[in-house]
């Protein structure tokens, strides 16, 4: 009750406002990404006219985003010319390995959808195709953007789940095998498997061998909502795969995902966690808003939600790791009796 009074007592016109038109500066950054001005710049200042002739740019329209941006504080400005700041240079140009254009390329591509949510909330169904899977613009920077994510979140993650004792993982949903390389790293003795749709096996098998664990992680090419997964396992990792699909396919998922567990075996779900109330924290409520333009039965999860559903596959020991992570995603684990 506190917490609904502390902040009911932040909200005044200035701030209806500030959200209201805070797709302003989510544009601003998007048109920014799109034109690569910040690859563009590179480690010196330019002008807005040296810039915008590389981008082959209007140069009155550029210097106006230029000028936003730097208002934003992504750019600096001095003397009429611009240069990215340390952060822009690590994290919004190409040429660096922390690159996240991809993930903020993804953003852009949900804005049309969700200036639809209305048509949504009242039809309770989705008002996009899922252009991972029917536009190749659309489907590589959503990979590639949840490749950079789980780049930067995986590294922490692996430190935090036990598996010294598995010697073979199931990463589930696993994509390019960004968590299956990262769980193998952190434990010399683990092998693992991948299981995704067969469209996965190029983009994995790439990212396996840049890691130089080609001997230790395969590819299994299985849609597991359809299919059953084949071979045995002593850990079973889900990384945000449930939030795409309803309560039953979920319960289905899980319960596939522990058959295929050895017994004493370990299942760990990571997704974006709601409190159990489903009314916060803000951005698992917001992106299961992001389920509803998108999917027919998606939506974000509590804890005491994924938990009935272990418990409900036969589960046991179930508990919520502690451990901070960006958007308030948490890791739930179980064992298999």
């Amino acid at each position: 009750m506190n917490k609904q009074k502390n902040e009911n007592e932040k909200i005044n016109p200035g701030a209806i406002l500030e959200i209201s038109g805070s797709y302003w500066k989510s544009c601003t950054l998007h048109a920014a990404v799109k034109l690569e001005v910040f690859t563009a710049l590179g480690g010196v200042q330019l002008t807005s006219e040296k810039i915008s002739r590389k981008l082959n740019a209007d140069k009155r329209g550029l210097t106006m985003l230029l000028n936003a941006l730097t208002a934003m504080g992504l750019l600096a400005k001095q003397n009429d010319q611009y240069s990215n700041t340390e952060f822009s240079t690590s994290f919004l140009s190409k040429d660096s390995p922390q690159y996240m254009g991809h993930i903020i390329m993804h953003h852009h591509h949900l804005v049309e959808s969700w200036s639809q949510l209305d048509q949504a909330v009242k039809t309770g169904s989705p008002v996009r195709a899922r252009g991972s899977q029917f536009n190749e613009e659309w489907r590589e920077s959503f990979l590639m953007g949840m490749f950079n994510m789980a780049m930067m979140l995986a590294p922490r993650l692996v430190k935090k789940i036990d598996l010294s004792n598995c010697r073979h993982l199931l990463d589930l949903g696993g994509g390019p095998g960004t968590y299956a390389v990262h769980f193998c790293l952190e434990n010399p003795g683990l092998n693992a498997t991948v299981c995704d749709l067969p469209t996965s096996r190029p983009f994995a098998e790439k990212t396996i061998s840049k890691f130089g664990l080609s001997d230790r992680i395969d590819f299994l090419g299985c849609d597991y909502l359809k299919n059953e997964i084949k071979g045995k396992y002593d850990a079973a990792w889900l990384s945000q795969i449930l939030h795409g699909e309803g309560p039953e396919a979920c319960q289905k998922i899980i319960r596939k995902a522990v058959l295929a567990l050895e017994p004493r075996g370990m299942i760990i779900i990571h997704e974006f966690l709601l409190d159990d109330t489903m009314d916060g924290p803000l951005f698992p409520a917001l992106f299961s808003l992001n389920m509803l333009v998108g999917t027919t039965n998606g939506q974000a999860y509590s804890q005491e939600q994924i938990m009935n559903m272990l418990a409900g596959a036969g589960v046991a020991g179930i508990q919520r790791i502690a451990v901070q992570m960006p958007n308030d995603s948490g890791v739930i684990t179980g064992l298999v009796s």
